[in-house]
């Protein structure tokens, strides 16, 4: 999630007074960090989405069409009945760098498909799976414009983290009973999280000139459906007022270049800096070591 950034140029000088930032939550129905059993998953997203639910905040949820086909119309109605977003993140979360093009976007609109007919949705937004959206100009190009053939806004990211990590770590203590590693995890995690809006709200200013909406991506997992109250707090505590994505994607930062080509998968804030074309070296903070250790270690 590191990138040593080429490009740097202000278009400003000044943070909002009100920060603003829209959450959207990959993976749905569940992410890697555990399986597809009915019971548990449907748990876990009902408390994932007790917040939202109850406090009215906007999400965007994005939809792995193959994933937990059984259970799946169950969760996403939990999704909708929160009032969030739904859309597309493929069929397979094939990635863009190792798959074909055709094969890529034949995936696209399979994805869409149980979201239409298990909610009568039809989604508006598309999230790159790794946020990896070509490593060659042509396929790069290829896909932007079958997505704009076919309806759809790429849903960018600006706050670009971890968070999977920590969760299947998480995930496996609880899976093992592990108590004393849960809590670390969890202990953990929040910095972590703070540490990335910190980096970014900086960043931000440096290569647009303001303190942009921000865009958080996070995935559907059980460490964030039991850290999401803390979560919440701790945004609104730095001063963030919680936005749709339609509401986010309206900052004027979003309509800056962005031609990016490469292997990476990391926020758009890098990425307009990239294309500006100035050189600088920079880092978001890395998880902590332990973590990203043992999520190394595949499950037993």
């Amino acid at each position: 999630m590191r990138l040593a950034v080429a490009g740097l140029y202000l278009l400003g000088c000044c943070a909002a007074a009100e920060r603003e930032v829209a959450i959207t939550i990959d993976d749905l129905p569940r992410g890697g960090d555990a399986g597809c059993e009915s019971a548990p998953l449907l748990a876990m997203t009902e408390k994932l989405m007790q917040p939202f639910r109850e406090q009215r905040i906007s999400v965007a949820g994005f939809v792995n069409g193959a994933r937990c086909p059984e259970v799946q119309a169950r969760a996403l109605k939990i999704w909708l009945d929160a009032g969030a977003e739904l859309g597309n993140h493929t069929y397979s979360h094939f990635d863009l760098n190792t798959t074909p093009v055709s094969e890529y976007m034949t995936d696209i609109l399979r994805g869409e498909r149980p979201i239409e007919n298990r909610t009568g949705v039809k989604p508006r937004y598309f999230r790159y799976p790794f946020l990896h959206a070509g490593d060659e100009p042509q396929k790069r190009q290829a896909v932007i414009d079958y997505l704009a053939a076919h309806g759809y806004r790429n849903a960018p990211v600006t706050l670009d983290n971890s968070d999977y990590m920590f969760a299947r770590v998480y995930a496996e203590a609880l899976r093992k009973g592990d108590a004393a590693l849960s809590r670390r995890v969890a202990d953990a995690y929040l910095p972590y999280m703070e540490s990335i809006f910190e980096f970014f709200e900086k960043r931000s200013v440096e290569v647009t000139g303001h303190e942009v909406r921000q865009t958080l991506l996070i995935h559907a997992s059980q460490l964030n459906a039991d850290a999401m109250p803390r979560l919440l707090e701790m945004m609104t505590r730095r001063g963030y007022r919680f936005v749709s994505l339609d509401r986010a994607l309206e900052d004027a930062a979003y309509q800056l270049p962005e031609r990016f080509v490469g292997h990476g998968g990391f926020s758009w804030i890098h990425r307009w800096a990239i294309t500006a074309g100035r050189k600088f070296i920079t880092y978001e903070p890395d998880e902590p070591k332990w973590i990203a250790e043992a999520w190394k270690i595949r499950p037993e």
